[in-house]
């Protein structure tokens, strides 16, 4: 099972930070490259536990549905999102704040299987895993470039 992990440090307090990381709208604002937008379940504003939340966006030029469930949350320390439905076998992520004097450090850890048996194993050694990686990072940036300027 691939794990992806990202560390991104962000000038702006916990709460901010977290809140952010929860935030639909601000999901759609730092995915842009991939046109994702929420179509079902909770559609704007902040997620809380039990919060379900269907995903469409576009990966490697097909449109794809993915459902999410935020099965867990402890704010403003963390908060787990599985997928119920889509493209994966399976994901768990984990969103894990940690307070830093003035500073947040925002850590993604993405475990996921992906569908296809062996041919998903090669899927993920041959560009997946670093296609997630580059998302999760590409995402972490642009919420520490909000988070840093408002």
């Amino acid at each position: 099972m691939p794990v992806i992990k990202v560390s991104t440090v962000i000038k702006a307090p916990i709460e901010v930070c977290f809140d952010l990381a929860r935030n639909v709208d601000i999901h759609t604002e730092t995915t842009k490259a991939t046109k994702e937008k929420a179509v079902g379940g909770v559609k704007s504003g902040l997620l809380k536990a039990g919060d379900t939340v269907v995903w469409e966006a576009v990966h490697f030029g097909i449109k794809q549905r993915l459902t999410a469930k935020i099965t867990d949350m402890d704010r403003p320390y963390q908060f787990t999102d599985i997928q119920i439905k889509g493209a994966f076998h399976s994901f768990t992520h984990t969103h894990t704040f940690i307070k830093a004097g003035n500073e947040t450090e925002m850590m993604d850890l993405f475990e996921y299987k992906s569908p296809f048996g062996w041919i998903g194993i090669a899927a993920d050694w041959l560009f997946l895993k670093r296609y997630m990686n580059q998302f999760l990072f590409n995402r972490a940036e642009e919420l520490k470039r909000i988070a840093e300027t408002r």
